[in-house]
């Protein structure tokens, strides 16, 4: 089965997964972030998904806007004083022009229109104010774990992934943003898990709930069943982690 030319997937029917089962950012990812700035008054954290960095940047801010097209993420979002929450989508924020100092995106600028969401960039970053995104990929772990992630990403879900996907895969490499480029120091984001929650993470890929539309049937047994034998008890512990690729710049 060939899968159809995506878009953009709908993260919508499975927020509350996406809010338990991701991965977290490092702190000293957001200290950096902050200070690349003299002025720290706003922020738009855009597509935020649950508000996980949204939360952690609104130490460094006075304020701050989250925004996602999906509403059924924001009901999920986590909540802080002074992070405002609203259902916008990347490329028409309703923010007012030259108010934002930190622009960030963390793993979903490869499912946006780059054209468009540029030129919103350009519009309600201040001079001298900072676009920063980032994502990771599938992880790395110890052999054998990491080759049967690996094989499962490659072989049996990457295909149904959308064609943003593709950016991911490349390390954001050939992603194009406006602005003076900055080179970012290398952060790792780290997740300690058992196999129950290592299956809810990769359950939460895009891919595999297309992979499950198409084919009416959940691929989770392909990667579930080979970890398994390997794993040991399934409430063992085992480490996996994540290069960030980012891509930062300065409006």
């Amino acid at each position: 089965m060939t899968p159809p030319d995506m878009t953009s997937p709908d993260f919508s029917p499975f927020a509350r997964d996406y809010a338990r089962s991701r991965p977290t950012y490092p702190p000293e990812l957001f200290d950096y972030l902050a200070s690349l700035l003299e002025r720290r008054d706003l922020a738009w954290d855009c597509a935020t998904g649950n508000g996980q960095a949204a939360v952690e940047l609104a130490r460094h801010f006075e304020s701050l806007v989250a925004t996602d097209v999906s509403a059924e993420q924001i009901r999920h979002a986590t909540p802080h004083p002074r992070v405002e929450y609203r259902v916008a989508p990347a490329e028409a924020s309703g923010l007012e022009p030259g108010s934002v100092d930190l622009l960030t995106v963390a793993a979903a600028v490869h499912w946006f229109e780059l054209d468009r969401f540029s030129a919103e960039a350009r519009r309600v970053v201040r001079r001298g104010g900072v676009l920063a995104a980032w994502s990771y990929h599938v992880g790395r772990m110890d052999p054998p774990f990491g080759a049967i992630l690996d094989h499962f990403y490659t072989d049996v879900v990457q295909p149904y992934f959308a064609p943003g996907a593709r950016l991911v895969d490349e390390g954001y490499r050939n992603l194009d943003l406006p602005g003076e480029p900055i080179e970012p120091p290398q952060f790792w984001m780290r997740a300690d898990w058992n196999l129950d929650q290592m299956l809810a993470f990769v359950g939460t890929w895009s891919g595999t709930h297309e992979y499950m539309r198409q084919r009416g049937e959940s691929p989770l047994p392909l990667v579930a069943e080979p970890l398994a034998r390997v794993w040991g008890d399934r409430a063992a512990v085992r480490t996996l982690r994540w290069p960030l690729d980012m891509r930062i710049s300065r409006l």
